[in-house]
């Protein structure tokens, strides 16, 4: 666990360029020989024989820009993304276009999950979560809804490698996304590309 902490933090540096140092660092387990090394790295003291492992950081830390950022990229993604959902938001409701909304950048970074979507929104993950029982909604199935859509617009695009699409709705690669995919329509997607290229 100190291994992957030391790594976590070294990586949070090298993606902004700065010596970022978290504001506390808890482990679970007791108190080791070489903790005053490792309290030297992290900048700040270490909580040992904690009720969980945690890396904390000050919250003006998540305003950091990466220094390899893309922000064209992140451009063309919205544009992708903004396309795909503009036939659904006549007919769905607004809190439902909200959160898909607020999903929608988070995909292609693995980050698409109720807690982050919550905070995105300013809300707690209690009170969005209540919200969406009271209008018989699910995250989950605004998520997954969402992802077999746009998977659908992506892969009527010859152009777009199944790779790529797999990235853009939030699959660690294209084994998961196939599985996911064949799973949520009954078909692979390459398959359902082959069909949707026919009827062109």
């Amino acid at each position: 666990m100190e291994c992957l902490a030391t790594w976590l933090v070294r990586f949070c540096r090298e993606s902004t360029d700065r010596r970022l140092n978290p504001i506390a660092v808890r482990f679970a387990h007791p108190r080791g020989d070489e903790s005053s090394e490792l309290e030297k790295f992290f900048g700040c003291p270490i909580d040992f024989g904690a009720g969980t492992d945690r890396i904390i950081f000050d919250k003006q830390a998540k305003q950091l820009r990466l220094v390899a950022a893309d922000p064209y990229l992140n451009e063309m993604l919205l544009e992708y993304c903004e396309q795909a959902l503009a036939y659904r938001r006549s007919r769905e409701g607004a809190l439902r276009i909200t959160i898909e909304n607020a999903i929608t950048p988070l995909l292609p970074h693995g980050k698409a999950r109720l807690g982050t979507v919550a905070e995105t929104l300013g809300v707690s993950s209690r009170t969005l979560a209540r919200r969406l029982a009271a209008e018989g909604l699910s995250f989950g199935e605004i998520l997954e809804q969402l992802r077999s859509d746009l998977a659908r617009h992506y892969l009527a695009d010859d152009d777009l490698p199944i790779s790529e699409i797999a990235w853009l709705v939030g699959y660690q690669g294209v084994s998961a996304f196939s599985h996911g995919y064949k799973r949520r329509t009954g078909m692979s997607p390459k398959r359902m590309r082959a069909r949707l290229l026919a009827r062109r």
